[in-house]
């Protein structure tokens, strides 16, 4: 059996799918086949590659500014820029080049320049901003398939997670070919299904809780609850399709909150021991 996990976007929270991915490895289960969106494929990339779950959230911890793209500042007045420039540009926004270089030379590091190197099957959407299409960017195009125009296989690893990880507003769309690309989440945050056509026979998709809006909230708990309700719709179907949807619970962190790294590496960690049983009945079915 060939088990496949999907991993959802969700900005810094995403550094829970390490633990997630830790959980799984210190109880004996091995996945074969990887899909991320967005957060998601940060950790994805990384896990196809050979980098084991801890040594990815050490990564997260060494490099956290550079994979956030910020600098200190906060990300809400990139998005008050944006909306205030009146010529209607991406003033103010954060290229994402600075994922894409320390992603690349991450890479390198194993050997791996384009995501066709990598031997882990692995997807990770992405949307274009041009044509409004899915394509997905993959290391095997899946078997069957008449019209291969949606995949691309000839890319960076760098350029990969750019692409699916650019989030509106918050960073430009990032240029590939005749392509401009942004955060895969708008329209495939869980990628069960490509995942699936990659010959996995089980798949566990993981997901993020919304945190509940009060009093205390601000307004990035108030995007980030935005962004939660749209990606659960967006991923109901995919969801369905899953064997095993774990909803990872985080404490009001932030779309780019790297002072909360360590307790999102925690939740996910003990979000999956805590269904253990759960996940191994249904790999026994």
């Amino acid at each position: 059996m060939k088990l496949g996990i999907a991993l959802s976007g969700g900005g810094i929270r995403g550094i829970a799918h390490a633990g997630v991915l830790k959980a799984l490895e210190d109880n004996k289960i091995k996945i074969d086949i990887i899909g991320g969106t967005s957060a998601g494929s940060l950790v994805a990339a990384l896990y196809a590659m050979g980098y084991s779950p801890y040594y990815i959230y050490i990564l997260f911890k060494r490099y956290a500014k550079e994979i956030a793209g910020i600098n200190g500042g906060p990300i809400i007045s990139g998005i008050g820029n944006f909306m205030m420039n009146k010529k209607n540009t991406f003033q103010g926004l954060k290229s994402g080049k600075n994922i894409e270089t320390l992603y690349n030379q991450i890479a390198y590091k194993k050997g791996i320049r384009n995501i066709n190197q990598i031997k882990m099957p692995i997807v990770i959407p992405t949307v274009d901003i041009n044509n409004s299409k899915e394509y997905v960017i993959t290391n095997h195009v899946p078997k069957g398939i008449v019209d291969d125009s949606q995949y691309i296989t000839d890319i960076t690893v760098g350029k990969a997670v750019r692409a699916s990880s650019s989030f509106p507003a918050v960073f430009m769309p990032c240029e590939f070919e005749e392509h401009a690309f942004m955060d895969g989440g708008a329209l495939d945050n869980v990628p069960v299904h490509e995942v699936k056509k990659q010959g996995a026979d089980k798949v566990i998709a993981v997901k993020f809780d919304a945190d509940q809006i009060d009093q205390t909230s601000n307004i990035m708990d108030i995007v980030m609850k935005t962004i939660d309700i749209m990606g659960s719709k967006i991923s109901e179907e995919s969801l369905e399709m899953s064997d095993f949807v774990l909803s990872v619970y985080t404490d009001k962190v932030g779309l780019l909150d790297i002072a909360k790294l360590d307790s999102c590496y925690q939740y996910g960690y003990n979000c999956t021991v805590e269904n253990l049983d759960k996940i191994k009945q249904v790999l026994k079915n």
